[in-house]
């Protein structure tokens, strides 16, 4: 896909098939899914090429994601939009929560909290962001995200709450 401004930019993207993924979801248990999708053997969800991070680590109750900002991630205001760090945070917080959870078992975002620290610009460098389970429940699991630059510096974190469901 391309997308003109009008301006002269423009950012040309694609993304793979989303339904493998989707169905090996409900066949894997979440570490399983995960490390497929690092190694390359699934294709990462489609919202990953959009915004233009990546899942780069998981361990048991964690996910790491990271990005490199970008000025097409601007707000009107020229900073990167709070919908985007919002993601990040739910996409590390929430699959954290998933690296815990066996094969047949789904989640959802039922409540998140984010708190925005410093403004983000195209030029601030790579952030990582690290979720990390605090309580996981048979149906109700807790999380907290920080996104920070290479010098551990904090931009953003959040606290979330997921039920767990059964697919």
């Amino acid at each position: 896909m391309t997308i003109e401004n009008g301006n002269g930019r423009s950012r040309t993207y694609t993304w793979q098939d989303p339904t493998p993924t989707a169905n090996a979801a409900r066949q894997k248990s979440g570490a399983e899914l995960f490390a497929a999708m690092i190694n390359g053997s699934l294709p990462a969800p489609p919202i990953a090429d959009t915004l233009g991070f990546s899942l780069t680590e998981v361990g048991e109750g964690t996910a790491v994601f990271e990005i490199d900002c970008s000025e097409f991630h601007y707000n009107p205001i020229g900073t990167v939009h709070g919908g985007v760090i919002a993601t990040l945070l739910d996409s590390a917080m929430s699959c954290a929560v998933h690296t815990l959870l066996p094969a047949g078992s789904g989640y959802t975002t039922v409540e998140m909290k984010v708190n925005f620290v410093r403004p983000i610009l195209a030029n601030t460098g790579p952030l990582r962001c690290l979720g990390s389970v605090i309580h996981g429940g048979r149906r109700i699991a807790t999380a907290e995200g920080q996104l920070v630059d290479a010098h551990g510096k904090l931009y953003a974190h959040g606290t979330t709450t997921c039920l767990i469901f059964s697919v």
